[in-house]
């Protein structure tokens, strides 16, 4: 049975909830394209990211530790791929967007420079006076401006939809580049692939953190969301500490966090009751969230991230390498702009040599990054 778009289409109207994007109600893209005969538009744009050189890239981008640090360890692709599996079933479970959602998942990071957080941070230093860093801005740049796929215009061209969900945080931000109005908050697809970000690298991280041997289970036994997690696998008859009891109550970890966000969001949807999109991303307060008492678990969880891991003696080292690193990048972009690639070198009389520079920058892997800066250190 063949199975084209107008069935596709179809299929939501009859599936998802009211609250749900419907494919047949995007506002489009910037510059309009026939329907395609098999695939909606959110399908297209996910299709896009995946095609993507950005997205080619996060393969040797760190995500906490740096890119070759271990076969085991996560990097930006392996965690994008995870936060899409997850947005996916908390979205089929509350009757969204699946299309719309996972593409908002697997765009969300693309923005992101080498070295992970520590490289975000030192470009946001260097681009200080110059109107500043933000990853989730510059995945926005990236899918608009920076890859180039088409004959007549910059970009991949998504729909609204999947851009305005890569801004996740609009204070001060009304619209789009392109003047498109945005509503105040994300609507629910884009609220879905932003919780799953971040209990992916809630559970991940402490799953990596374990691995690399910076994290042990004795350190973890304080925190309540580890105690209910691992009430699983005692019962299971698994002796602690051992990497069999620890990895099942990682995945006890995060099977609890997807299910609690699940079962306390269709709660707060029943109680508010959204009959649109619109009036969904129109309420004064997310409809996507942890129930109370788990968020206070994963609050205590993230502190115990940022002090025990993140911030750590080991990977404060990489901190000081990624800023030593992008400011020598950055400084000598700016004195030979000559120097950068083809694309950026195209950007220079629109944006300025210190935007194309950071553009640049942001979109080097880690490998490619530490490459220029020996071939340009000489």
């Amino acid at each position: 049975m063949l199975r084209e778009c107008s069935d596709l289409l179809h299929t939501e109207e009859l599936h998802l909830a009211p609250y749900a994007l419907r494919a047949r109600l995007s506002r489009g893209r910037v510059h309009p394209e026939p329907q395609h005969p098999f695939r909606t538009d959110f399908q297209r744009d996910r299709d896009r990211i995946l095609h993507s050189r950005a997205f080619r890239r996060l393969e040797y981008k760190t995500q906490v530790f740096l890119s070759g640090s271990g076969d085991h360890l996560r990097n930006r692709l392996t965690h994008t791929i995870e936060v899409a599996a997850i947005s996916r079933t908390i979205a089929r479970a509350l009757a969204a967007n699946e299309d719309l959602t996972e593409a908002i998942a697997l765009a969300h990071d693309i923005g992101h420079p080498p070295f992970g957080h520590a490289g975000e941070r030192a470009l946001g230093k260097v681009m200080e006076g110059f109107g500043g860093f933000d990853h989730n801005l510059q995945a926005l740049r990236t899918v608009d401006l920076l890859e180039i796929k088409y004959p007549d215009y910059d970009g991949i061209n998504l729909t609204y939809e999947v851009r305005s969900g890569l801004l996740k945080h609009r204070e001060g931000i009304s619209s789009l580049p392109d003047g498109s109005p945005l509503e105040p908050r994300p609507g629910i697809e884009a609220q879905i692939a932003d919780l799953a970000d971040d209990l992916t690298y809630y559970g991940h991280d402490v799953d990596d953190g374990l691995e690399s041997g910076l994290l042990r289970e004795e350190m973890l036994e304080p925190l309540a969301i580890w105690q209910f997690a691992s009430q699983k696998a005692r019962a299971a008859g698994l002796p602690a500490p051992c990497e069999r009891f620890s990895a099942y109550t990682v995945r006890c970890l995060i099977d609890a966090m997807v299910g609690d966000a699940i079962r306390y969001s269709a709660q707060r949807i029943a109680e508010l009751a959204p009959k649109s999109p619109e009036e969904a991303a129109r309420l004064n307060c997310n409809l996507i969230s942890f129930s109370p008492d788990f968020e206070k678990m994963t609050l205590e969880l993230k502190d115990f991230l940022y002090q025990n891991l993140y911030f750590c003696a080991e990977l404060q080292k990489l901190n000081a390498f990624s800023l030593s690193r992008i400011r020598f990048l950055f400084d000598t972009f700016l004195k030979k702009p000559e120097l950068m690639g083809d694309i950026a070198r195209s950007r220079l009389d629109k944006d300025g040599v210190p935007r194309a520079a950071a553009d640049y920058i942001a979109g080097m892997t880690d490998n490619f990054a530490m490459s220029e800066y020996l071939r340009l250190h000489e």
